[in-house]
């Protein structure tokens, strides 16, 4: 078995079969095949991996290697292939940020909520949920994203406030419960991308291995 903690950068071939035996065997579990073993199927390429393999194997990785797993994955802005294999189950989720002391949007949050815009417009049937507490003049993260994105086209009825949120590791936990409760089958995180891999990281951990999580770049 690779020690992922001992992995480098120059030395992570290990960690790319590792993960593509994951890939595989998951691959085998979704379509039922029984004949065939993880070490008989193609390698896929180190590019294959990072293009979404290795994204797939971290959601099956165990508990203590998730971090380490998910430091090997590169997201970007383009839309999550989970939004097109079930566009109504899959949760759009924004991450809140820090308000103006009168309760307006800084620029970092303006930037989460249009790379959500994109995505809701390109999937306007999947349901989003914006995640931040933190009132400032009286309004949430939460709210002050909900107004935007309403104020932007979006149908009130697809948006969920979760507003009780002051941190990211709370931002995972308090939309789990909603994730759980609404029946998600997977969920799009979506925030900057220096913050980006702890969002997916803490929303994995938050969700146990029971849906895939992924992440776009804000």
């Amino acid at each position: 078995m690779v020690n992922i903690s001992e992995t480098r950068p120059s030395r992570r071939r290990p960690l790319l079969r590792a993960a593509a035996a994951t890939v595989a065997a998951a691959g085998m579990v979704f379509t039922g095949a029984t004949t065939a073993t993880a070490q008989s199927l193609e390698m896929p390429s180190d590019n294959a991996l990072f293009n979404g393999g290795l994204s797939l194997a971290c959601q099956y990785a165990p508990a203590d290697m998730l971090e380490r797993c998910g430091q090997y994955e590169h997201f970007s802005s383009d839309s999550p292939a989970v939004l097109s294999v079930n566009p109504f189950t899959t949760y759009i989720v924004v991450l809140g940020a820090g308000l103006y002391e009168d309760g307006s949007i800084r620029p970092v949050l303006e930037q989460r909520l249009q790379a959500a815009l994109r995505l809701a417009n390109q999937y306007p049937t999947a349901p989003i949920i914006v995640t931040g507490g933190v009132p400032q003049n009286g309004v949430t993260e939460a709210r002050a994203m909900n107004d935007w994105l309403v104020g932007a086209g979006v149908f009130p009825g697809r948006i969920t406030q979760e507003d009780r949120s002051g941190s990211t590791v709370q931002n995972a936990q308090f939309s789990n419960r909603i994730l759980e409760e609404r029946g998600a089958t997977a969920a799009v995180v979506v925030t900057n991308d220096f913050h980006l891999n702890r969002g997916v990281l803490n929303f994995r951990q938050a969700v146990g291995g029971r849906i895939p999580i992924t992440g776009v770049v804000a």
